[in-house]
Order: structure tokens, then sequence, then C-alpha cells
């Protein structure tokens, strides 16, 4: 679904999820792209269960989709620039290969994001020489990506060295913004500062990738004061779709369409199938986009005239 400039998609890890792979390994890839296709979207995200280029392509093609871009974790702290360059060619080269616009990269190095840690209170932090090589190494990502006619947008995420405004501030203010991108994930940034609109209005000239994720406050608050990980915290229902949490995505689509964002917003939900079934859910958030999001867009454009 295309309008203007904007292109809604929806991440497959509402049907399976990468880090737990045995949660929803029952929905074959057939599976997933024909309920993102019949709920309406135009495209999605590569899972890591998505195979070659050549068998993904032909099963989009039969569907009518389009690949946004797919997740990619560095390792530019722990192992160096010259070796997470080479893998990050790599996934590059797929990305190119499955006519991909974006390639999401998210520093692991000491990320407790697939640990048992209390994901609230037991974040990593990186030194200033840490910081100063990340930074550095993303500015070569950069330039790599734009080599295969991609962009590279930076993941900030729970559980990792790039969590809070304050950490993608230093992150934005150290890196080239004509290579270095920014993926802002209304989801991870409202769980980690109880907040979403700051940083899209502070870096909105960054930004070229877009996650609509919703947050399940009470949920979010109780697994707060439990501590519990990350994973046990989406598996307890803490994120959902828009529409069905405490943001309110107005002012923040507002906000894209003000400055005539191009790019791709996906919706995007960790949550169990077995516990929120993926098509259900898949069109409870395209009933939002269509109800709530899409009538601003005319309203937009009858102010302006």
């Amino acid at each position: 679904m295309k309008m203007t400039n904007i292109t809604w998609g929806i991440a497959p890890i509402g049907w399976r999820n990468d880090d737990i792979p045995e949660i929803g390994a029952e929905n074959t890839l057939s599976h997933v792209l024909s309920d993102i296709a019949v709920a309406g979207y135009a495209g999605t995200e590569v899972g890591g269960f998505f195979p070659e280029p050549k068998i993904l392509n032909k099963e989009l093609e039969l569907r009518n989709l389009c690949i946004a871009g797919r997740w990619f974790s560095s390792y530019i702290i722990r192992d160096g620039i010259e070796v997470a360059v080479k893998a990050f060619r790599e996934h590059c080269r797929y990305l190119k290969e499955v006519h991909a616009d974006v390639a999401v990269v998210s520093e692991q190095t000491y990320s407790i994001q697939g640990t048992d840690k209390n994901v609230f209170a037991d974040k990593p932090n990186f030194t200033d020489a840490e910081w100063e090589l990340l930074c550095e190494g993303l500015n070569v990502f950069g330039k790599v990506a734009e080599e295969y006619d991609l962009k590279m947008v930076y993941h900030h995420h729970m559980g990792t060295g790039v969590q809070t405004l304050e950490e993608v501030d230093r992150l934005m203010a150290n890196t080239d913004p004509n290579h270095v991108h920014l993926l802002y994930d209304t989801g991870h940034i409202f769980v980690s500062d109880d907040e979403y609109m700051p940083l899209l209005e502070k870096h909105i000239d960054r930004i070229k990738h877009v996650h609509f994720k919703d947050v399940r406050k009470e949920v979010r608050d109780r697994c707060k004061e439990e501590g519990k990980s990350f994973q046990g915290s989406f598996l307890a229902g803490m994120f959902t779709v828009p529409g069905d949490g405490a943001i309110d995505f107005v002012p923040v689509y507002k906000k894209l369409l003000e400055i005539a964002y191009e790019g791709w917003i996906i919706i995007e939900a960790e949550q169990d199938p077995k516990k929120a079934h993926p098509l259900e859910y898949a069109l409870k958030g395209k009933k939002y986009i269509d109800e709530v999001l899409l009538p601003l867009n005319e309203s937009l454009l009858t102010n302006n005239r």
C-alpha cells in the first residue's frame, strides 16, 4: 500500500522470532508472506528464516510484495572494523539482490537483549574509546551500503549500548550525516525513556526508516518492576501493534508528513504468535493506519491549500 511518499510494511517478527526460533516455527515463508499480502501491506523486512534471493524474489513477486530491509548484528567494537565490514558487505549483497532500500544495523557488542539479564537495569555502556571505534566503523558501513544502493540506518535498541536518547544524540553527533542514518523505533525509545517525540523531533533530519511499535504500558511497568529480560518482557506482551497500546501515533505521523518523510514505515511487534494471532494483529494494525493515520494526509493537504 503506497501513498504519497510513504510505504507501509509489517515485520515478520509477529509470526516468527529470530531470537527464539522455536516461537512460530510452524509459520512457513509462504504463510507469512500471504498473510502480509492479505492484510494489505506493501512489503516486509527479511527474517532470519527467509531463503536465498532467487527463491525469495519469486515468492515476493507472486504476492506483489517488496523488501524494505534487513537487521544486521554488528560487532564493530568486539571484532574491529575490518572484520565487521566484511560481514556487512555480504549482508548488503543479499539486500541488493532482493531490491531492498535499507540495511538496519545494531551494535551487539555487550548486548543483553538475548540473555536473561534485567533489560531495564543492566544495559551495557561503551567507553569513550569504544564510542570512537563504533562511530568510525558506522561511517565506513554507511559508505559500503551506498555501493549497493542502500541506506545504512542505525537501530537504537533496548538492551544495547545505544538505547537512550542521550546515546542516540552521541551517535548522531559523532557520525557523518551523509552516510549514517537513523531508524526511529517508537516502541524501543518509549520503553527506554518513557517518551517518543523528543527523539523524533531532535533527529528528524537523520531518520530514513521507521518502526511503528506500540507498548502496553501496564505490562512494561510490571516487567520493569519484576526485572524481566528483553525476551521475557515481549513474551509477557509488552509490545503490540499501533492502536493497541499507550503510544499516540497521530503526532508522530503528523511530524513525518510535515517534513515529507520518504521511505518505509514498518509495523512491528514482538509477540508470541500463540497468544497474539499474527494475521489478526496485522489486520488490527492496518485498520488503525486506515482509520486513524491516513485521514491525516488529506487534512494536511487541506491546511496547506
